[in-house]
């Protein structure tokens, strides 16, 4: 298990990433292309992408295991930014610390001797590295990354509903199952038993498409704290259909009544039109009178279109009432810091 423990100034700098990381999802899609499981979310990805390949798999699986630790540098802050300043921000690295990550992988597994070089600053060792990450991204990730934005910005509305509705006990307790928040530690299932004393520096939630079941901490408690979860995927079970309130139907019409319990947690076009059971026109149609109406948002990526509930919207599906408190209900220490936590996101 990970326990992750919060102060009063760790809550009011609790942060919420813009984006996807292109690196965390690059590395963290090494394993789902390895395992088998998710089949109905990844199985496509996973036989298109096997396709594209070439040898690049086996470059990088000594970095990347398929269980257990990988290297810190290989996901820097700057893979928010995108893959060049994060290729960039990579290859920055010290060696030093380059040198004493791959120590601690080396423990566990024998690695190749250019991966060994790594550590020492050899240039063609890293430009290796740089290679094989840029023809794997392109194989694996570029052509699916409006489909894992639109998914990203999907988690980002809900937890984004849950910190304006409850502050940031709201938004800890709207993450995954496997994560539970009792304040002021937020536990994890974890691989390993560990803490991690954010002590003042804060977190920062990282949504991805790519990360399965449990989430992934950077190892060297060193650095910037930094915790990617995953994100809702709209194949797996979830209470992303709501049952709209009789009084809703009356007001607005049974079907649009429907089109707005059915939007959830956030959907495409033909998500909503196969959830209501009318066209993709009529489904388009009903969402645009929706968020003309300030209910729903939609939001653009590429060619890919994305349904969300505006917190209004989310609140006339609940009849107009305020979700109830957590159990454990909000401390007075997360009631100060909700207005510095709102500010950040």
């Amino acid at each position: 298990m990970l326990r992750v423990h919060f102060t009063g100034l760790d809550l009011a700098r609790l942060r919420l990433a813009g984006d996807p990381d292109v690196l965390w999802e690059t590395v963290l899609s090494l394993h789902r292309l390895r395992d088998k499981q998710g089949e109905s979310i990844y199985g496509d990805w996973r036989s298109e992408t096997r396709a594209r390949l070439n040898g690049e798999t086996r470059l990088l699986a000594p970095l990347v295991p398929s269980r257990g630790y990988f290297p810190d540098f290989l996901t820097p802050p700057e893979g928010l930014d995108g893959l060049e300043s994060g290729i960039a921000a990579l290859r920055a690295t010290p060696a030093e610390r380059v040198h004493e990550e791959l120590s601690r992988l080396s423990t566990v597994r024998t690695l190749p001797a250019w991966i060994r070089s790594l550590g020492e600053g050899d240039a063609r060792a890293f430009g290796k590295l740089i290679g094989a990450l840029h023809t794997y991204h392109e194989a694996a990730i570029a052509p699916y990354w409006a489909h894992i934005q639109a998914r990203i910005e999907a988690d980002r509305a809900v937890r984004g509903r849950a910190l304006l509705d409850g502050g940031a006990d709201a938004l800890l307790s709207s993450l995954p199952p496997t994560m539970r928040w009792r304040a002021p530690v937020l536990e994890a299932d974890y691989p390993v038993d560990r803490d991690l004393y954010l002590n003042g520096r804060g977190l920062l939630l990282v949504p991805s498409f790519f990360c399965r079941r449990t989430p992934v901490a950077l190892q060297n408690p060193d650095l910037t704290p930094v915790l990617v979860y995953p994100a809702r995927h709209m194949s797996e079970p979830s209470s992303c259909v709501q049952t709209p309130p009789r009084s809703l139907g009356k007001l607005v019409g049974h079907t649009r009544s429907a089109v707005l319990g059915s939007i959830g947690g956030g959907c495409t076009t033909s998500e909503l039109a196969r959830r209501v059971g009318v066209s993709a026109a009529s489904a388009s149609q009903h969402a645009g009178v929706l968020r003309e109406a300030g209910l729903v948002l939609t939001l653009r990526h590429g060619s890919a279109v994305l349904h969300t509930l505006t917190p209004l919207g989310a609140a006339l599906l609940r009849g107009g009432h305020r979700p109830p408190q957590s159990s454990r209900g909000r401390t007075p220490l997360t009631e100060r810091s909700t207005q510095a936590t709102q500010a950040t996101l």
